[in-house]
């Protein structure tokens, strides 16, 4: 799978992002990470990429014509007639969740659009965007760190990045349930025992003890989260 970022910070993407599990999954071809620096493809000479918004207002604004030609750059250089789904990094867009980057996992290429300053020039984002994704409801400097989230998230599910599957179909998030507790050696740490049913060797009721711990976490926790759960369970609607 091919993550095709737009930025003004390449370096900042690139060292976030060339590290631990994702650094060994490009390393092995499974993903690769481009990082296009939108400052190369302005025309103007002093390499300026935002200006004064119409109708006034505070800050600056990206323009829409070095996002577009590095965007259209990124396109031909791939050679297919296909559109590449565009992720616009944005607060206005829809917040990102574990279906979606399973969803943005099935794609062969995906293309990043990071934000600065005020935002994009309306212009571009309608003729190259595809989706306008949110990674919760606060504000960043810029795209590259919620960019760099997605990325982390998406890639790990894309078949052996991990090199245990089974970690990625049981963790948070799937089927709607907050993970279970877990614990590792030694039984007591800080007199605190390891519980005795993990210890048993009987992985069915293991297998019932963290289920039952997850549900109970999710309603907790994510309520939200558990009522979805709880709905698909018995069948509502």
């Amino acid at each position: 799978m091919d993550f095709h970022i737009m930025t003004l910070f390449p370096d900042m993407v690139r060292d976030g992002l060339n590290t631990s599990i994702l650094a060994r999954a490009a390393q092995r071809e499974l993903i690769s990470i481009k990082t296009y620096n939108i400052r190369d493809y302005t025309l103007d000479k002093h390499k300026k990429v935002d200006d004064y918004t119409y109708g006034g207002g505070a800050g600056m604004l990206m323009q829409a014509q070095p996002v577009y030609d590095c965007y259209a750059a990124i396109v031909a250089a791939q050679r297919t007639r296909q559109r590449i789904r565009t992720i616009y990094v944005t607060p206005q867009g829809k917040t990102f969740h574990q279906e979606m980057a399973r969803e943005f996992a099935s794609e062969d290429q995906l293309i990043f659009l990071c934000g600065h300053y005020e935002g994009v020039d309306e212009r571009v984002l309608e003729e190259i965007v595809t989706d306008s994704v949110s990674i919760g409801d606060y504000v960043l400097t810029g795209g590259e760190l919620a960019a760099m989230v997605m990325v982390d998230a998406i890639a790990r599910l894309v078949p052996g990045v991990l090199n245990n599957q089974v970690s990625a179909e049981t963790e948070s998030f799937t089927d709607h349930l907050l993970e279970y507790p877990q614990y590792s050696r030694p039984e007591v740490w800080h007199d605190k025992r390891v519980p005795e049913i993990l210890l048993s060797g009987d992985h069915a009721k293991v297998d019932a003890w963290r289920l039952e711990q997850s549900v109970a976490r999710t309603k907790e926790r994510r309520p939200d989260l558990y009522e979805r759960y709880r709905k698909e369970q018995s069948g509502e609607k």
